[in-house]
């Protein structure tokens, strides 16, 4: 007879909310990308505080940002699949230190 590891199976809406989460940070990058590319293509130049700053640079920081945000979601989903974790309101307060 085999040993079977039984597999915890997880809530249906966390693997939702996970999904959502990595569709838009991967619609992030993919904006940032689109913004850089149309940028470098057709020379788009932005104003910013009275300086000329080119469209790939804000392109280069959202496809950046976008990734962070995978990368965050990845280790969210870690946290968030193991049978442990519950939503409970109590994770949303501050910590008091004592001093």
């Amino acid at each position: 007879m085999v040993n079977q590891a039984v597999v915890p199976t997880v809530e249906r809406k966390k693997v939702v909310s996970i999904m959502v989460l990595f569709a838009t940070s991967i619609a992030i990058i993919l904006c940032g990308a689109t913004l850089g590319v149309i940028s470098f293509v057709n020379n788009v130049s932005f104003t910013v505080l009275s300086s000329q700053i080119h469209g790939g640079i804000f392109g280069a920081v959202i496809v950046f940002l976008g990734v962070r945000y995978f990368i965050s979601v990845q280790k969210l989903r870690a946290e968030v699949y193991k049978s442990t974790s519950r939503f409970s309101w109590s994770n949303f307060k501050k910590e008091k230190r004592a001093k």
